[in-house]
């Protein structure tokens, strides 16, 4: 699956190259769809939360001062879980593992294994 917000132009990129190299894969904008702490949780433990939590983002900086302090596991997942945007995509999960971002090299390499 490939999850992410479906204005971003960084997704779109994705999916068109998915499109472009025949892979099918389902998509969920979690604005829509909202994730689940599972899901979140698993990409946290294969990735690591600071991969995951863009702290470039808009979505950052609109943040209160508090909740930009002391960053840790359970309050990066809190944020992210109530602002998805904070999550940095597209994020593509798939049997191999999850991926983060997009770079025409980096899901080359991906779909080669």
């Amino acid at each position: 699956m490939l999850y992410g917000i479906k204005n971003c132009d960084t997704v779109k990129k994705a999916r068109k190259w998915l499109e472009a190299h025949g892979q099918s894969m389902e998509f969920i904008d979690y604005r829509e769809q909202p994730l689940t702490q599972d899901t979140l949780s698993r990409w946290v433990d294969a990735l690591g939360w600071q991969v995951l939590f863009n702290q470039r983002s808009t979505s950052f900086r609109a943040l209160s001062p508090e909740d930009k302090q002391d960053i840790d596991q359970a309050k990066a997942l809190r944020l992210m879980l109530d602002n998805p945007t904070l999550i940095k995509r597209p994020v593509l999960d798939t049997k191999q593992g999850v991926l983060v971002g997009f770079s025409d090299a980096s899901y080359q390499e991906w779909f080669a294994q």
